[in-house]
């Protein structure tokens, strides 16, 4: 039996495995690559994840470039041709040791030029305004080095060639210059891609007094004079050099443009799409973390790793879900000072002072002998006694669609049919006094309170001045319910309601009050008729 478990959970973790890795591919990467790493890892494993990078995209870089200067030289411009004659120990000596001694003498230059430039990196410590400028310059000192090897080298071979024939001049300059060009321009796009982590770092402790990089504009020029304009001036080149010289058959020329032009549309595509790649990857960044944004989730982030007008776009972004994330916790704070339906009716509508007629139930609960209560706790427990009696309050108000308007000292005033309108606002008021009172029983047996209910037309909107304004409604059945309210505490009938708010109920509510006698509340001339709950009936039932 157990031979027979083991394979199904091996094959249960595989499969969870599986899904990990799947999702983790989706997500964006924090860089634009998963080559780059994350912006958790170590500083030493960035280091050689970026040494290791940059090694081997710049070397592969050059070595392709050597491979087709050798193309241009010996298939498309063949005459003279490098084998023959003296020329062969050039070809087979010097050319080869000097490529070998160029690659040892780029890795050391560069590797050192990398670590001045960022040393403050890899010791850990804030960049200074000098280290921000030599981390974007990076990129342009890396490309001056094979710029500088490919050059020596052009200058170099040519002069030995075209000290065994002058013939050689024009076709060893041609041939290693275009292969030094366009190598170098791969090396500024791969360096940039390498450094995007170090980079980040740079623009998190300040924003760059000067752009980091040539921009969108500048990056798609280069990709395009080099990718592009370089190989057809070669072209160009050839075929004056053949008019010139005469030294090429319209066979060996027509082979020399067709490679040329195939060098041409391929090193084009190549640093088109790297230079286009550059420019995409901030903006997918960026659309990724929006897409996160619009599923709500306000805290997401994006890595400003852009020195150009990409970065701009990506800390503009950081910028807007900051706002968004403060506009939400001033809504979230707004909402629970006045209410969510008052806050939710201030966003959709112009803030305006006064109100408007509207019909509303009206609840107060207040505590029975209150003084007492806090003159015999600690202060620290009074709160904790209120914190428990106004969560009760609070609960089932929401939960009947009111709203708690105030919280008095010891007492909460609740409106039901505005600022929201409701069908029955009395039975969603009566509801939640029965609620409000069984709860209290329950769960802070502590305390006594007393609660009144009432109903009619009130006046409901915005108190106060332009400065400092609050909502609240005014009229007869607030001063009602708080009168019932105050008689709910004397008599110890607990709640008490008016027969107009209980009539006005639906039948399945009436069902839970009995009317009761005619009183005369304090301050009011004319008797109101009491309701109470029924003793018989439970909501229950």
């Amino acid at each position: 039996m157990n031979d027979r478990v083991k394979p199904v959970q091996l094959t249960r973790r595989v499969l969870e495995w599986l899904t990990q890795q799947s999702a983790q591919r989706q997500a964006t990467p924090e860089y634009g690559s998963w080559l780059l790493g994350r912006v958790s890892e170590s500083q030493r494993r960035r280091r050689i994840r970026i040494q290791i990078i940059l090694t081997v995209f710049v070397v592969v870089a050059n070595l392709i470039g050597v491979a087709v200067a050798m193309s241009v030289i010996t298939v498309a411009i063949p005459v003279p041709n490098i084998f023959a004659g003296r020329a062969h120990a050039i070809t087979s000596v010097i050319a080869p040791t000097y490529v070998v001694v160029a690659v040892i003498i780029g890795w050391i230059w560069a590797t050192r030029r990398l670590l001045d430039a960022l040393r403050w990196s890899i010791e850990q410590r804030p960049p200074t305004s000098r280290d921000r400028h030599n981390t974007f310059r990076a990129p342009w000192q890396l490309t001056v080095i094979p710029l500088v090897l490919w050059g020596v080298g052009a200058a170099l071979l040519t002069t030995l060639y075209g000290l065994v024939d002058t013939a050689y001049i024009p076709k060893m300059l041609f041939g290693i210059t275009f292969s030094g060009i366009v190598v170098s321009a791969s090396c500024y796009f791969f360096t940039e891609f390498a450094l995007r982590p170090v980079a980040a770092q740079a623009l998190e402790s300040a924003i760059p007094d000067h752009r980091g990089g040539p921009g969108v504009l500048g990056r798609t020029i280069m990709a395009w004079v080099l990718g592009s304009c370089v190989p057809v001036v070669g072209i160009a080149l050839v075929a004056a050099f053949t008019l010139t010289l005469r030294n090429m058959t319209v066979t060996q020329l027509a082979v020399a443009v067709l490679l040329l032009a195939a060098a041409a549309a391929i090193f084009g595509f190549i640093l088109i799409v790297i230079a286009s790649w550059l420019i995409a990857t901030p903006v997918q960044v960026v659309r990724a973390a929006m897409q996160r944004v619009e599923d709500g989730d306000l805290d997401a982030r994006v890595v400003v790793f852009d020195g150009t007008e990409l970065g701009e776009l990506q800390r503009g972004f950081n910028t807007m879900v900051e706002g968004l994330r403060e506009r939400d916790r001033v809504r979230d704070l707004f909402g629970r000072h006045v209410g969510r339906d008052v806050a939710l009716a201030a966003e959709q509508r112009n803030i305006n002072l006064g109100g408007e007629e509207c019909r509303a139930a009206v609840l107060f609960v207040d505590i029975v002998g209150s003084t007492a209560v806090v003159g015999s706790r600690p202060p620290a427990e009074v709160v904790e006694l209120l914190n428990r009696f106004f969560a009760v309050v609070v609960d089932e108000v929401e939960r009947c669609g009111g709203l708690v308007n105030k919280f008095e000292g010891d007492g909460a005033l609740a409106v039901f049919g505005a600022p929201v309108a409701q069908d029955q606002p009395e039975t969603n008021a009566l509801a939640a006094a029965r609620a409000i009172a069984g709860r209290l029983r329950r769960d802070v047996p502590e305390i006594a309170v007393g609660i009144g209910v009432a109903a009619g037309i009130v006046v409901a909107g915005n108190i106060g001045s332009h400065h400092r304004f609050e909502y609240t409604v005014i009229g007869d059945p607030v001063h009602e319910a708080s009168r019932l309210c105050e008689m709910a505490k004397k008599t110890g009938a607990g709640v008490l309601a008016s027969a107009c708010a209980v009539e006005a109920s639906n039948a399945a509510e009436q069902r839970f009050w009995t009317i009761d006698d005619e009183v005369v509340l304090r301050g009011r001339t004319t008797p109101t008729r009491l309701a109470v709950p029924s003793k018989t009936l439970t909501p229950s039932e």
